[in-house]
């Protein structure tokens, strides 16, 4: 029986037991120009015809003899009887070699009257210029390009050496249902190989997705013999870690070598290196981030040891906006939203959950807490490996406060300008408090004062004597959301799903309870915290809470009922130099457009009479 989590090995030795493992030659295969692009080139490609073939004319003039222009100009024209007229692209006759542009040129009865002296091979495409027969047009192992096939075809290639690859994907989980079914209780949708297979493609790999195998031991074992035979890599999802139902390091084992089972990184510990008739098997663990990080950080590097490059974004040195803590010996990788913010980079930290998809699906960068770190301090400088383009980084707008849906549809709308919103959710009060240290653009929040008003009263006291500007999202509805119209009398008989703490809508629950003399230790659920309303109404619907406070949006969305409690003013505080960015003008510009006041109205709760409006302070 194999053993589990026999030594954790460090990230640098797996991938060095890869190399030590597998010599990584691919193979080759004859590819179809037209089918070409984003294949990695076996050998160097030569050119098979020169071009130009022959001498032709870059202008539209006449062929001439250069010498003959000698002198030529305004004030003493040459005067030639013995010259061709040509177009662009034309033969240039042997007896000649230059050409003088036409608007150079008086053409007369059997006369060239040239205003302008040429040089010899003036305005003449030689024989080769651009390129001469067995020149060399591309190396090896450099992946094609789109705008090269031109090239190639012009220089008359018709076909390609090419790099190949073959990577098999076995799903394995009796609770894995495939994209498309609706899961039930217990299950799953099956997700991993479709996000691999992608992976895999990109890095111009081809990559086979096999059906889902339950967990018995005989028909994964099939599976992965079948995976073998058909494929250079296997890639096995699930099943790698120490479960009663984790078959696949034993299966492995008893087929061919485990070579790491664990690795000392988070996410994605189990991992597993294997190696079956000389092939390299990789086990991905089941949870989606922890395949993403496995994916990233084992899979991509094996693949370029095969000689497949592979595209690097870059990195930019960030502020962390998050004190981030981690354990000793364990090297972890964090998501993050990374944007400019004035002349420096800020990095905020997504969330760390292993199966939390959404943070990548929201990241455009990875840092890396190393091993010997217990974590790091808020304010710390960390370097963030891009996972995006550079200029698309750049134009990412960091969002970061208060929770509303309607954020998302505000970064759709802003999304056809280059403009990048990427929305953080800690709550009004921590928007406010990230504000201060200027690593957001703009905090979003509905901060209620013990004497009704909203919003000026907190920023008076965090930010004094700053010029803040508030720009009104909405006046929008809070209220209970349930499945059977709880109200606020019903709470202390009810299961709560709270909002966390610094939240608006936490505040002004407390607020109302405080108004009612209701002791908030006496609500159930209280402590429970959810950081969106649509994480409310989730919990809700699931029949984990009977009740939650949130905007109507959230409940109209599940189907749940909304019991009217306050209407309150969601805000957008920024400082008043951040309206000079373009980024954020792009976003306050669309606050106030018909578009998105209709798009609020359509979602419902909301009050449009003074969105779009502004408040600057002091």
């Amino acid at each position: 029986m194999v053993k589990r989590y026999l030594d954790l090995v460090s990230l640098e030795r797996a991938l060095a037991v890869l190399g030590e493992a597998f010599r990584c030659r691919p193979r080759t295969e004859r590819v179809p120009l037209e089918e070409a692009s984003g294949r990695v080139t076996a050998a160097p490609i030569f050119a098979r015809l020169s071009v130009p073939a022959i001498h032709i004319s870059a202008m539209d003039g006449i062929a001439v003899r250069s010498a003959e222009t000698r002198g030529a100009s305004e004030s003493r024209p040459v005067v030639l009887t013995d010259a061709v007229r040509v177009n662009t692209g034309n033969i240039v006759p042997p007896a000649y070699d230059a050409v003088v542009m036409i608007e150079d040129v008086w053409i007369g009865e059997g006369t060239y009257t040239v205003r302008k002296a040429v040089a010899p091979w003036q305005h003449v495409r030689p024989v080769g210029e651009d390129i001469g027969e067995s020149e060399m047009i591309l190396p090896s192992l450099h992946r094609i390009r789109p705008h090269e096939l031109g090239a190639l075809a012009a220089y008359g290639v018709t076909d390609v050496e090419a790099l190949a690859l073959s990577a098999g994907l076995i799903p394995t989980g009796s609770e894995l249902v495939p994209a498309g079914t609706r899961p039930g209780p217990g299950q799953a949708v099956e997700s991993n190989t479709l996000m691999a297979a992608a992976h895999l493609r990109a890095l111009g790999v081809e990559a086979r997705r096999y059906a889902i195998v339950p967990d018995e031991p005989d028909l994964i074992r099939a599976a992965i013999l079948e995976g073998i035979r058909e494929n250079d890599i296997l890639i096995v999802s699930a099943g790698s870690s120490a479960g009663t139902r984790d078959y696949t390091a034993s299966i492995i084992a008893e087929l061919g070598e485990v070579l790491v089972h664990g690795v000392a990184i988070k996410p994605a510990k189990p991992v597993i290196i294997g190696k079956i008739e000389g092939k390299p098997v990789i086990g991905l663990p089941g949870y989606p981030l922890a395949a993403f990080t496995i994916l990233r950080e084992i899979v991509t590097p094996l693949v370029a040891r095969y000689g497949f490059p592979v595209p690097e974004a870059g990195t930019v040195e960030a502020a962390l906006t998050t004190t981030l803590h981690s354990d000793i010996g364990t090297d972890e990788f964090v998501l993050l939203s990374t944007g400019r913010i004035g002349g420096r980079w800020v990095a905020v930290p997504q969330s760390r959950g292993a199966g939390v998809q959404m943070s990548a699906v929201r990241a455009n960068a990875v840092m890396t807490i190393p091993a010997a770190k217990e974590g790091v301090e808020a304010g710390e400088t960390i370097r963030a490996r891009l996972m995006v383009p550079r200029r698309q980084a750049e134009e990412a707008v960091l969002i970061t406060g208060s929770h509303d849906p309607c954020l998302d549809r505000l970064a759709d709308l802003v999304r056809p300008g280059g403009v990048e919103v990427h929305s953080t959710h800690v709550g009004s009060m921590g928007g406010l408090l990230t504000l201060k240290k200027r690593q957001c653009h703009t905090a979003p929040m509905h901060l209620l004062a013990p004497d009704g008003e909203y919003n000026i009263p907190f920023l008076r006291k965090y930010l004094p004597d700053e010029e803040i500007v508030l720009v009104c999202v909405a006046e929008r509805e809070q209220g209970l959301i349930s499945r059977e119209g709880a109200t606020l009398d019903d709470l202390p008989a009810l299961r709560y799903a709270n909002r966390q703490k610094g939240s608006g809508t936490r505040l002004l629950l407390d607020y109302l309870l405080k108004e009612r003399g209701v002791d908030p230790a006496l609500i159930r659920g209280y402590e429970r915290e959810f950081t969106t309303h649509l994480g409310v109404a989730l919990a809700v619907r699931s029949g984990e809470a009977d009740c939650g406070m949130g905007v109507y949006s959230a409940a109209q969305a599940l189907g749940l009922t909304f019991t009217p409690v306050a209407t309150e003013r969601y805000e957008l505080a920024m400082h008043a130099d951040t309206l000079e960015d373009p980024r954020v003008r792009a976003c306050v510009d669309a606050i106030g457009s018909d578009a998105f006041k209709q798009t609020l109205l359509q979602m419902g709760g909301y009050r449009v009479s003074e969105t779009g409006a502004r408040r600057v302070l002091p």
